[in-house]
């Protein structure tokens, strides 16, 4: 008997429709003539917490750190023992299992481990299901795969859950201890995705309120050839007095002096150089989820967990593929899908993708197909299944839009255009000028001015011109601007900034490194991540942009950490070990060793972390800590935050402490 192990119910309902009949729903599995489905509800078996290890970890004490299991413990989730033990008896019937779990580093080892967790000694294939379609799934049942093959994914996925557990069980207690001793009442957590991302907004926040405008100078000439007019940049010499840091002019009487001798002199320009390269920008990658949060978050304001919640239902809908892809890139085979894809998009009427779909060349092969850069799934594309636009909610339009847009962008041709590049000495001063002509449209045709780069130097049409020409000067000015401050993080750019963390890590050479690293995080984590930094109250939403802003336990918490965990390069290192480790070019004993030894480390800063008092009455005998309130067996006494390690206590006296006088508090 086969058996066929899914994430959820949903997909073992799909691909029940797609085995071959009589099909019966039996209490937590469905009965097919082509197997039996049963199905989980994500994981079903949760890491023990410190104290089923051990009961003496129920109480946090700083003596105890760190915890570092000496061998993992996997337990039953209470919401799930009914389906666990009727999937565990389907186990046991089995002759042959099928892991139908997402195809992803965490739907690997969601059924990985139950089969680990039971001993399962029977032959295993993998079926991967990046979309829920009747020809998807079908086509994916006549592809199984020997679940063996993803071994390393599993490691991986099994490198993150323990390396997650190490950080947050040891650091939270370690810093919330710390904390609470210098009179801090509040619980600390600490993970080693969430504390970096928390600490980006924090760090942009005191960017902004540090931030000084300063004044600066663009200076700019209009000049003339062939009865055309153009525009030309001032560019400074390297020796020019008056430029800022960061090579803007900022002085205003050199600006004047400046403008002056260029409306003084008399004699024409000449062109130094001009040289026209035909450039060519090649269509727009499909989208991975996160592509997706950050173009939906533009677009409509949406934030990223509404996006994946919404590419989820049209996942289930069967209208678009897996959501939780990290892949922009497509099967080389699937481009035989292009035309029935297209022909239901061109049936969208009322809409701009008909219109585009009418025109797009199914033939047409993008860099999006290549066969090397696919590993369990593939960007998020239409599926062949019809699509009835008008009966999904906005937000399903909205996000099935973008999808559908970006997928016909790679039936349409490479924008092509001529890049123009201009050099003029006039009045002993270096101009610079730029422009461009398109060629070729392409799939610029489906963004408009959503994809255009254009630089505030490039011209449009510049005449033709050759070294030697000499354009008259018409006019020059000077644009007075203001140097601007950083932009707060909104939930989608700060989802950017998780995916391109290099930009913000520390280190310059870790920052080359890291250059190709996919982020922090994964694409299903990273607005989960967010969602739960704005509910438990270290960030806040504010105004209609619902730009991101730290709150006073985010400071707390990122000030009195250490900067390896704040920063990002440990944790983008880590994530680059754990895309060898799926790769199976690292190892998960090393990893994890590596991770218990920062674990400790940390956990011994902790105890020596000088951490701000809260409270009004410092304890006079330790001075680090601060008297509390508190009740006993003979009434309300005040005792010093860092008991036991200080043992003051003083009597209450009308809610406050009954201290000594100040003589006998200084010999104390």
């Amino acid at each position: 008997m086969r058996l066929y192990i899914a994430e959820k119910p949903s997909m073992a309902a799909e691909i029940a429709k797609c085995l071959p009949g009589p099909v019966s729903r039996k209490d937590g599995y469905i009965n097919t003539g082509g197997g039996i489905i049963t199905w989980g509800y994500g994981h079903i078996l949760r890491q023990a917490e410190p104290d089923e290890y051990d009961a003496k970890y129920g109480k946090w004490r700083a003596e105890d750190l760190p915890i570092i299991p000496r061998s993992w413990k996997l337990l039953v989730a209470d919401s799930c023992k009914k389906q666990f033990e009727i999937i565990k008896s389907l186990i046991d019937q089995a002759s042959e299992i099928v892991h139908a779990g997402d195809p992803d580093r965490e739907g690997q080892l969601l059924i990985d481990e139950v089969l680990d967790y039971v001993n399962n000694q029977k032959p295993v294939h993998r079926i991967l299901l990046n979309a829920l379609d009747e020809q998807s799934i079908k086509k994916a049942i006549n592809s199984l795969r020997d679940n063996r093959d993803f071994y390393n994914l599993k490691q991986s996925a099994l490198a993150r859950s323990r390396a997650d557990w190490l950080i947050g069980m040891n650091l939270s207690r370690a810093y919330t201890l710390a904390a609470q001793q210098a009179g801090h009442r509040t619980t600390l957590p600490v993970g080693r995705v969430k504390t970096p991302t928390l600490a980006l907004v924090v760090r942009r926040e005191r960017e902004i309120e540090g931030f000084k405008p300063a004044d600066y100078f663009t200076l700019k000439a209009d000049f003339v050839h062939n009865d055309i007019v153009f525009t030309a940049y001032w560019k400074p010499q390297a020796n020019q007095p008056g430029l800022d840091t960061e090579g803007r002019l900022a002085d205003k009487a050199i600006a004047r002096a400046l403008l002056a001798t260029l409306q003084a002199a008399t004699e024409p320009a000449t062109v130094s150089l001009c040289e026209t390269t035909e450039k060519k920008d090649p269509q727009r990658l499909p989208l991975a989820l996160s592509t997706l949060q950050v173009m939906a978050g533009k677009k409509f304001g949406y934030d990223p967990q509404l996006v994946l919640d919404t590419a989820q239902k049209l996942y289930e809908k069967k209208l678009t593929t897996y959501p939780r892809s990290d892949c922009e890139f497509l099967p080389e085979s699937q481009q035989e899908d292009a035309g029935p894809i297209l022909k239901n998009l061109s049936g969208l009427a009322q809409t701009e993708l008909a219109g585009w779909a009418g025109k797009a060349e199914p033939l047409t092969k993008s860099r999006a197909w290549n066969d090397k850069k696919i590993t369990a799934h593939h960007a998020i594309i239409p599926t062949v299944e019809r699509c009835n636009f008008a009966a999904l909610s906005e937000p399903e339009r909205n996000i099935y839009f973008l999808i559908a847009q970006a997928y016909l962008a790679q039936f349409y041709p490479v924008h092509v255009f001529d890049q123009t590049r201009a050099e003029l000495d006039y009045a002993c001063e270096r101009f610079t000028a730029s422009g461009r002509v398109i060629r070729e449209l392409g799939w610029k045709e489906l963004y408009g001015t959503e994809a255009e780069d254009k630089k505030e130097e490039d011209s449009g049409a510049l005449p033709a011109m050759v070294k030697g020409d000499q354009p008259l000067f018409v006019k020059a000015s000077a644009d007075k601007k203001s140097t601007k401050p950083p932009a707060r993080f909104t939930a989608a750019t700060l989802l950017a900034a998780m995916k391109e963390i290099h930009k913000y890590v520390k280190n310059p050479e870790l920052k080359k490194q890291l250059k190709d690293v996919a982020g922090i995080g994964t694409e299903a984590t990273r607005a989960t991540i967010i969602k739960e930094l704005i509910e438990r109250g270290f960030l806040r939403e504010e105004t209609k942009k619902k730009y991101l802003k730290p709150t006073e336990a985010a400071y707390l918490l990122v000030d009195i950490l250490p900067e390896e965990i704040t920063y990002p390069d440990f944790t983008a290192l880590w994530e680059d070990i754990l895309h060898q480790m799926a790769a199976g070019n690292a190892s998960l004993d090393s990893f994890l060793g590596q991770q218990a030894r920062f674990a400790s480390s940390l956990c011994t800063k902790a105890k020596q972390a000088a951490i701000p008092l809260k409270g009004d009455y410092p304890c006079p005998r330790c001075r680090k800590g601060v008297l509390q309130s508190r009740t006993g067996k003979h009434g309300k006494f005040w005792g010093c935050s860092r008991y036991p390690a200080c043992r003051a206590s003083y009597d209450d006296a009308n809610d406050k402490p009954a201290l000594p006088p100040v003589k006998e508090q200084g010999q104390g």
